[in-house]
């Protein structure tokens, strides 16, 4: 098993949804912030927001056991061993890149 490189991408903010249904002076994500690495396997990397990791772990998971071919048949992602996700929150999603490594996992981690 490998160690999959989880890259935050991007903090968005659905300005008009959280006008309408978040609370006062909500933004973007406080946990997650843009460029931050870690990297992860069947665990969740330490420090890693708990709801995103619920999101995207399967993937995660997936890619550390060695899925090297294209996600849903080719027609998602165009590269093999890569993943775009978000996480589920729907007023401030935190977009990933998932990428798969040469690092081995060790029950250690």
């Amino acid at each position: 098993m490998k160690k999959v490189k989880i890259t935050v991408l991007k903090t968005t903010f659905q300005e008009d949804l959280a006008k309408e249904y978040g609370i006062d002076d909500l933004g973007v994500c406080p946990i997650l912030n843009e460029g931050e690495v870690y990297y992860g396997d069947w665990a969740k990397p330490e420090g890693f927001c708990d709801e995103a990791w619920k999101a995207i772990y399967q993937y995660v998971f997936a890619l550390s056991h060695g899925v090297d071919n294209l996600f849903y048949y080719g027609d998602w992602i165009k590269k093999p061993g890569i993943a775009i996700v978000s996480c589920n929150d729907g007023l401030r999603p935190v977009i990933f890149k998932l990428e798969t490594t040469d690092i081995e996992s060790t029950s250690d981690d």
